[in-house]
């Protein structure tokens, strides 16, 4: 019997560059040509640049899932699939049900596997032990054949898909004379083997009349039943027997809950889960998937037993910068060229970190040293985030490997490294079709020191007269991102390709004066231009870092 891989998401951080994309697909990709115990998924944790579509569209590659948060959720969780009953099973074969399954609560499903209720085993003790009413079996519509099948009996005379839907139930224990008495039309009625009393419930207008002890009915009984259209039914079981099973004949729908069922969506996430459960005493609850179909049971045993997420990490290494819920994930791997940031896990990873411009020259060396084969379509991927990265070997961050790897994979791509790298970095530094969100957003990043907290966007084009119009759009923005992300300081990198300088402007109090400290220029309230400074990551943190350690 073959069973459904774990899934491992590969994921890169939130505001994804072309790097974090695709390092996460060509990861994936990796780990699936060398690894068969599993199945490992690119997805993205935010949305996709325009560079990055580029890039994408060029190489005819799938865009990753998006994912928003990596706890926990009901499908990650080995609950109960207990099959639906339908409402017209009897109280009797529900129980019997519950007991082979060692259960308190069946779920009642229609035929196209929708919800209708549930059934609990207070439902039954109820039917059995609270209701004294003996019209309740016709106000059940009860077919005929549940009745049967709950006394072990035969229809012998009669309809068996018919229902008792008139009378009441009564059990004639006095003289045959006496019957006309107490019985109404409709009636079912619960007899031993006097012949005379049974002539006597159907010359009544009984509907149903129910023989016990397993006798022998006589001809003229069954004649006399078919002719007024009264069902017979003959049960082993004695009178009294019959009397306290009868009951249990009725179908769950008479006694299932079908308003206010509390269910949840498989894919809910588990602290929710928790929460509604802490408030309310059930002791199951039903599940269902995106269709809208029951899938099967969930408890709190479950929860106990619940398997966490688990992620490989790349291009990052900051907690800021994850999919959020990431403490609830196991993370099993992390590839990255950032410095060390901020989070824990609770067992040792394989964690695989190199001073290199790019986390995709890194990945080149791992199917390298497994001894995969670079597919055409991938080399495209790790050749275009290299040229992101490093700003077509502009950056100082690039090294002599970066350039190396990326020669290879051009040849493997079947690109032009210079054709390309431009036709990239112009499709991400079109700007008229975006939002002022849209453009702040497409590439940054949180970062956090002892006293503050603060955020850096980068935004890269290749002219600087392209990116000054831009830095007069994002400077009202700017004020939103600070109280929205609830930072202290938002500084935006402006950076021309080609002229190798970045413009930073920037929000929050004494941002200009740490800035300008930090680079030894004078402040400017229209932004500070640094020559020669294009690397946000070795650059431009590390250098306001050391400066706000500084500051008095």
């Amino acid at each position: 019997m073959s069973t459904e891989k774990k899934k491992v998401w590969v994921v890169g951080h939130k505001n994804p560059d072309t790097d974090s994309i695709c390092a996460a697909i060509s990861y994936a990709y990796l780990k699936n040509q060398t690894e068969t115990g599993k199945n490992y998924q690119p997805k993205r944790a935010g949305a996709i640049n325009a560079e990055t579509r580029y890039v994408l569209d060029y190489f005819k590659a799938e865009e990753p899932e998006l994912v928003k948060f990596a706890g926990a959720q009901i499908k990650d969780i080995n609950f109960r699939k207990t099959a639906g009953v339908g409402s017209q099973i009897s109280l009797k074969r529900a129980w019997e049900t519950m007991k082979k399954l060692e259960v308190v609560t069946l779920p009642v499903t229609n035929a196209a596997g929708k919800l209708e209720g549930i059934i609990v085993t207070k439902d039954i003790a109820t039917s059995y032990m609270d209701v004294f009413d003996n019209h309740v079996l016709a106000q059940a519509r009860t077919p005929y054949k549940t009745i049967a099948e709950t006394l072990e009996g035969n229809i012998l005379v009669g309809n068996e898909h018919a229902y008792f839907v008139r009378g009441k139930v009564v059990v004639a224990t006095s003289n045959p004379e006496y019957m006309a008495d107490y019985m109404e039309d409709d009636d079912m009625v619960i007899l031993g083997d006097r012949e005379e009393a049974q002539l006597q419930a159907i010359a009544s207008n009984a509907s149903c009349i129910i023989i016990g002890g397993g006798l022998e009915v006589s001809e003229e009984v069954r004649a006399e039943a078919e002719k007024r259209d009264c069902i017979i039914i003959t049960t082993p079981f004695d009178t009294f027997s019959v009397a306290r099973l009868i009951n249990q004949s009725m179908p769950i729908k008479q006694f299932m809950t079908r308003k206010n069922l509390v269910t949840f969506d498989i894919e809910d996430y588990v602290d929710e889960v928790k929460e509604t459960m802490s408030k309310i005493r059930h002791r199951d609850f039903p599940i269902i998937n995106e269709n809208g179909n029951y899938v099967g049971m969930i408890s709190r045993r479950n929860l106990m037993n619940m398997q966490k997420k688990q992620v490989i990490l790349v291009d990052h290494n900051e907690k800021s910068q994850a999919v959020d819920g990431i403490t609830e994930a196991e993370i099993l791997e992390i590839i990255d060229h950032h410095r060390l940031g901020s989070l824990e896990t609770m067992s040792p990873v394989y964690f695989r970190n190199q001073p290199l411009g790019c986390t995709s020259t890194i990945i080149y060396q791992m199917y390298q040293e497994k001894g995969v084969e670079v597919p055409k379509q991938i080399a495209g991927l790790l050749l275009s985030a290299i040229l992101s990265d490093t700003l077509m070997f502009r950056s100082p961050t690039c090294t002599s490997l970066d350039k190396t790897v990326a020669e290879a994979l051009a040849e493997i791509a079947g690109v032009d490294i210079e054709t390309h790298a431009k036709n990239m970095f112009q499709a991400g530094s079109d700007f008229k079709n975006k939002t002022t969100e849209e453009i702040f957003y497409q590439d940054f990043k949180v970062f956090h020191t002892d006293d503050c907290d603060f955020g850096v966007a980068q935004i890269s084009a290749m002219s600087r007269e392209e990116l000054d119009k831009v830095g007069e759009q994002l400077r009202p923005f700017m004020t939103q991102v600070l109280g929205d992300k609830k930072l202290d300081m938002v500084y935006v990198m402006l950076t021309d390709i080609l002229e190798e300088s970045s413009k930073v402007i920037f929000f929050g109090d004494n941002a200009g004066k740490i800035l300008a400290a930090a680079f030894r220029k004078e402040e400017r309230e229209e932004g500070i231009l640094l020559e020669g400074i294009i690397s946000r990551k070795k650059q431009m943190i590390p250098t306001l870092m050391n400066a706000m350690a500084e500051k008095p």
